[in-house]
């Protein structure tokens, strides 16, 4: 068996983060009686999110300051005046509550998890990602869930990487292999750390970044080919 423990990113690899983000915003935008048009105000606030999780990733803001930057960034792009802080929390508030798993995620985790360890990490916020993961009908599979916010350090980093080799006992990384949909984030920090990666590419986007991943896939079940090669 070439590879003994394999990591999973969480959101947009085994978890419908956009469906989950969707519903949050939506509560939280309704709740400052804020007349919403999804597709209009989801749109602006996704690519606002996107934007700011990857100067997250470049170590340009902290994730303390991020939970209320993006929406002060919202407010302004929107020209509506509301309080921040206030959203912010409304907006966690509902986002750990939604924990939306993709269809094949269960059935996937629950076969693997008979002959290999496996592990989660994830760049997120412990209020938020405890509650959706660590609760999730997934989490009994699996040996070890990482939050980013909880050990002060993220992916691309290597350093969480070593933490989570670490949490499980386990330092042959010729047998680890590193699963998600992020270029800039999963794979980046696989590679950084020496480990074989594998890109979850659902829509097939062209890869013009410099980190070639091990193995590229569209559909997460796509995974049981090459483990079973």
């Amino acid at each position: 068996m070439k590879y003994e423990v394999i990591i999973f990113d969480a959101d947009e690899t085994l978890f419908d983060f956009r469906e989950s983000e969707k519903y949050a915003f939506e509560k939280a935008i309704l709740e400052f009686n804020i007349d919403y048009r999804e597709d209009y105000h989801l749109k602006i606030y996704s690519d606002i999110n996107t934007a700011i999780w990857k100067e997250f990733e470049c170590g340009l803001i902290s994730q303390e300051k991020l939970k209320v930057e993006r929406f002060k960034r919202l407010s302004h792009e929107l020209n509506i005046k509301f309080d921040e802080l206030e959203f912010s929390k409304s907006y966690l508030k509902h986002l750990s509550h939604s924990s939306i798993l993709y269809e094949e995620s269960f059935t996937l985790i629950e076969e693997l998890s008979k002959n290999y360890r496996l592990s989660i990490i994830t760049n997120g916020l412990s209020d938020v990602q405890s509650n959706r993961i660590r609760k999730s009908s997934i989490a009994k599979y699996f040996d070890d869930i990482i939050i980013s916010e909880e050990v002060s350090v993220s992916k691309p980093n290597s350093d969480i990487f070593k933490i989570a080799l670490n949490n499980l006992n386990y330092n042959d990384k010729s047998k680890v292999l590193m699963v998600g949909d992020s270029l800039t984030s999963d794979i980046q920090g696989g590679i950084n750390f020496g480990i074989d990666t594998c890109w979850l590419n659902t829509c097939k986007i062209e890869n013009k970044t410099n980190f070639k991943p091990t193995y590229e896939i569209s559909r997460l079940t796509e995974i049981i080919e090459i483990l079973n090669k």
